[in-house]
């Protein structure tokens, strides 16, 4: 009578618990991936010094480009040296105990150290001034900044998210004297978006290549 050889018993035992556990770690890997905890949303980290988007965007009505002054031209926003800060807060507020680490880096010309809100990894590629040049607002991604007294981070900014713009950029399109315009809600968004995608001839490529560098 023919005997398999011992060896195949454990080969055996391997199928079945891979059969077992594969389907376990897909789901487990899904749940993972698009859990809150791992694309960020609600992300809102303590600051070195209480900014109030809310105020400064929202009630003083200030341009987001006044602080992030480099996302038309290059493709990370800055964030503002205390110099700028202190164009206003020279004279604003200039004895406030909450403004004093601004008024301490402003002196010895150190950086403050703000935490980063919004950090895609290192083998992905953004370029701010590609899409606010070209007709995507900063609320966009960013949400609702002007009511953020604290900010947090409102999407995902995953693949899919970001695949989902590049093949319908209709959606978010606006006329670029409203890049910055956080109450834009125009109730032919689709129509308008197209007429501006057609203008300037916008096809977001979809290529891997094209974050992924």
């Amino acid at each position: 009578m023919f005997h398999f050889p011992s060896w195949t018993l454990t080969v055996r035992d391997m199928g079945g618990a891979v059969l077992l556990v594969a389907p376990l770690y897909i789901v487990g890997l899904v749940a993972f991936g698009a859990s809150p905890k791992t694309t960020d949303v609600g992300y809102q980290p303590d600051q070195p010094i209480e900014f109030s988007h809310a105020l400064h965007a929202g009630q003083l009505g200030m341009d987001c480009r006044y602080c992030h002054n480099t996302v038309e031209k290059a493709a990370h926003a800055a964030v503002p040296p205390a110099a700028t800060c202190m164009n206003c807060h020279a004279g604003i507020k200039t004895q406030s105990p909450k403004l004093q680490l601004l008024r301490d880096t402003y002196e010895n010309g150190e950086p403050i150290a703000w935490q980063r809100v919004h950090d895609l990894p290192d083998y992905a590629y953004f370029d701010h001034s590609a899409h606010v040049t070209r007709g995507i607002g900063c609320a966009s991604c960013h949400g609702r900044i002007d009511k953020m007294e604290k900010v947090w981070q409102e999407h995902p900014l995953s693949m899919g998210w970001c695949l989902d713009c590049h093949r319908n950029p209709e959606d978010h399109l606006r006329p670029l004297d409203q890049i910055t315009n956080m109450t834009w809600a125009p109730e032919n968004q689709r129509e308008i978006g197209l007429e501006i995608k057609a203008k300037l001839n916008i096809a977001p490529s979809q290529n891997c290549s094209t974050c992924h560098r």
